[in-house]
């Protein structure tokens, strides 16, 4: 007879074991491997439109190899938001999809480390390092950018953008603002791998 409280605690506590041990794989997937993400604003269109899930790589972000014209999501406390950027505790919960959703957005890398990123060309489109680049995923017939600027992209930073020009807070908005305009790569979660 004492045998079955027994038997019926071990059966609990392996379910609990069991539980607690899919929610670990599950944050440590979201935190090193494979995160989603829904875009938020019209921003990247027509790349991606608002509302869509998308899919983010992280090894890409925590190996620091994000490239010019990668899609990446980033989070925009102490860029685009006032907010200081997430301590630890924050971050983690992050991984278990815990917290704010409306500090992620969704870019376009168009500049790196040593890039010197210039608009516009005299018909209109980027220049990077000099050379004025063609840009496939904004369709529209208009110039890349309506506001002008010549920026170096400093060690640690990139310069992002949105593919719809004419609807996006990216880089140009933060011209004016301490960093001006480069956006720190350590606050880029990942680049996006399927959408």
């Amino acid at each position: 007879m004492g045998a079955r409280p027994s038997r019926a605690r071990t059966l609990v506590l392996s379910g609990l074991g069991l539980i607690v041990a899919a929610l670990l794989l599950a944050g440590a997937l979201r935190a090193f491997v494979v995160q989603t993400f829904t875009v938020p604003t019209a921003s990247m269109e027509p790349t991606l439109h608002a509302g869509q899930r998308v899919w983010v790589w992280r090894p890409a972000d925590l190996a620091h190899t994000v490239e010019r014209g990668d899609l990446v999501v980033i989070d925009g406390r102490g860029s685009f938001i006032a907010a200081h950027r997430p301590d630890l505790p924050h971050q983690v919960a992050g991984w278990f999809g815990l917290g704010p959703r409306d500090v992620f957005y969704v870019k376009r890398v168009i500049g790196v480390a040593g890039d010197r990123v210039t608009c516009c060309s005299p018909d209109g489109r980027l220049k990077i390092n000099g050379k004025a680049v063609d840009e496939p995923y904004v369709t529209l017939a208009q110039k890349a950018s309506k506001q002008t600027f010549d920026v170096e992209v400093p060690a640690g930073r990139i310069w992002l953008m949105g593919d719809n020009r004419d609807d996006s807070t990216d880089s140009r908005a933060l011209l004016g603002s301490p960093g001006g305009g480069m956006i720190d790569q350590r606050t880029v979660l990942g680049t996006v791998i399927g959408h």
